[in-house]
Parts: structure tokens; C-alpha cells; sequence
């Protein structure tokens, strides 16, 4: 099994990053891995002291194979610190696992990532695999398949990677003329569309929108764990794009989640659970009603 790179993206939450590469080192391949780690530059006069511990921190870890450290003078951005780092880590290693600051993951997370990016590289329709699953209340098979790509604990290869496409306009305009937004927002039950409008307007700094949008809109699937191998503690208003939840927590999975052959096809219970969910982040009666609505008028786009 080739082990892929770990690309973990930091800002200034020294915290948060240490609690991520603290739960990486209880990994069993994590002696094996690389880590490259991608800090990025202030953007204001007050986050320096942050940035200033943050990389003293990172300077500091052992337990890696290889520690390689990315340092910007100025800030960057959230979206294109990722777009960046990660062409730059595959164009040399041809596969990446990528983390940001503020997933903690489980200790069987590495293992199930490599297994998966090992098992499924030669396999075009899948385009990712993915380490966090939503607190959905099914019971979903050990591994299962959607369409599209997603951004919390994530591996691809070059070949998936090539598929990325930055033009979120572009991304838009072909969902619209593909009749696909509907499908897009899982049957309306989340915004999808909205954030890719957003992302375009420059109301958000979104790189995983235009991720999922390409890989959705040549039909490719990604992996993911029926028990999930990650929890994102950065829902506590720290980051970006984030805002203060307990919505999108979840525990481990007890054990290992085995990689198997499984049907190269979107699984429906999956795509239900996830809808169920998403259902979930709109509870009280006015949220519900104007959610009707809206879907309303989503069948009508």
C-alpha cells in the first residue's frame, strides 16, 4: 500500500491545530506519513501572535516521517491557500490526503483513507473518498457511494484533481442549463446552489463548493465511511464559513471501516440519510415553512 501525503491548511487557531495533529499521531500510520503543513499569512496586525504560535507549534512536532512546513508573509485566503497546496503536493505525489485546522480525526483514519485511495486509483468514476459522515440516524452500509466531492477529511488522486474547475460561473451556468440544481441541493433540503451563487458574488471564500460542484457535474462519485472517522471542532464561530453549532456533531466509529468492492453507483439509503439531515438543520415551524416554500419554488427553477 502507498501511503499518500497529509496536507493539514492552518491559519491562526494554534489550539485547534494541535488538537488535529495530536489525534493524527494516534494514528498506526502516521510514522509512515508525510505532513506538510500550509500556514497562512495574517490579514490583520492582530492575528500575528496567533500565527506566531501556531507555526513555533508546528515546528515542534515529532512522530512524522516528514514534517515539510509552508510559511506565506501575507495572507492568502482560505480558498486559494487549498486550491494552491494541494495542485502543488500532487503535482509532486499524484495522491493527498487533506485536512484543515480543525478536524480531529479517529485513530483508524489514516488506515481507512490509504486503503480506499489505494483501492480505488485506477477506478475513473470515483473521483474522492471521504472521512466524515453527517449524525445521520440510519444505520448505512460500511462504505457507500455519492455523487459529487466533499471538503471535511478528504483524499483524491491527480486524476481527480485535474477535474477541479475554479470558474464557479461556469459551474452555475451548466447547472442551470442541465435542469441540475434540484438534484444539486439533494432534493432541495440544502443550499447548495445559494453558497455556489455566493461563492461567485464573493460573499464567501468557498473552495469546496466549486469542488463538489465539479465533480457532480461529470458524474463522479466519492467514498464514504458508514460510521464516520472525524469530527470537526471548529463549529464554534473560529473559522471561516462557519458559524457556532453542535448540529454537525458526531463520534467515532468504534472500529475500523473496511475497504471492499462494493457497486460503482450512487447508494439511495445514503443519499436519503443525507437528505434526512439536512432536513434536521431547519427545525422550528417558520424555518419549516419557508423551507416548503423554497422548495416550491426550487421545483421551478
Amino acid at each position: 500500500m502507498i501511503l499518500s501525503p497529509i496536507a493539514l491548511f492552518t491559519y491562526n487557531r494554534p489550539d485547534h491545530t494541535r488538537q488535529t495533529v495530536e489525534a493524527l499521531l494516534k494514528n498506526d500510520l502516521s510514522g509512515a506519513s508525510e505532513l506538510y503543513v500550509f500556514s497562512d499569512g495574517s490579514r490583520t496586525a492582530a492575528d500575528n501572535e496567533k500565527i506566531r504560535e501556531l507555526r513555533e507549534y508546528i515546528k515542534s512536532i515529532v512522530g512524522f516521517k516528514k514534517i515539510t512546513l509552508f510559511q506565506r508573509e501575507s495572507n492568502l485566503g482560505l480558498a486559494p491557500s487549498i486550491i494552491s497546496g494541494v495542485t502543488r503536493i500532487i503535482e509532486k505525489h499524484d495522491r493527498i490526503i487533506v485536512l484543515e485546522d480543525d478536524m480531529v480525526t479517529s485513530p483508524w483514519f489514516l488506515r481507512y483513507m490509504n486503503e480506499a485511495l489505494d483501492f480505488y486509483r485506477d477506478e475513473e468514476q470515483v473521483i474522492s473518498v471521504h472521512g466524515y459522515l453527517y449524525p445521520v440516524r440510519e444505520e448505512l452500509p460500511e462504505t457507500f457511494f455519492l455523487k459529487g466531492a466533499d471538503c471535511w477529511g478528504w483524499g483524491t488522486w491527480k486524476r481527480g484533481w485535474n477535474l477541479f474547475e475554479q470558474d464557479g460561473e461556469k459551474l452555475l451556468r451548466e447547472l442551470r442549463e442541465r435542469n441540475l440544481t434540484r438534484d444539486f441541493d439533494f432534493d432541495c433540503t440544502y443550499w447548495y446552489t445559494r453558497s455556489l451563487e455566493e461563492q461567485i458574488s464573493g460573499r464567501i471564500d468557498s473552495w469546496a463548493i466549486r469542488w463538489y460542484a465539479s465533480a457532480f457535474l461529470k458524474d463522479k462519485l466519492t467514498l464514504y465511511p458508514g460510521r464516520s472517522l472525524l469530527r470537526n471542532i471548529g463549529t464554534d464561530d473560529s473559522g471561516t464559513n462557519c458559524h457556532a453549532t453542535d448540529q454537525f456533531e458526531t463520534t467515532f466509529s468504534p472500529e475500523p471501516v473496511r475497504i471492499s468492492r462494493i457497486p460503482l453507483e450512487e447508494n439511495q439509503k445514503g443519499r436519503e440519510a443525507f437528505k434526512g439531515f439536512f432536513r434536521t438543520l431547519y427545525p422550528s415551524l417558520g424555518k419549516r415553512v419557508v423551507n416548503k416554500i423554497i422548495r416550491i419554488l426550487c421545483g421551478n427553477r
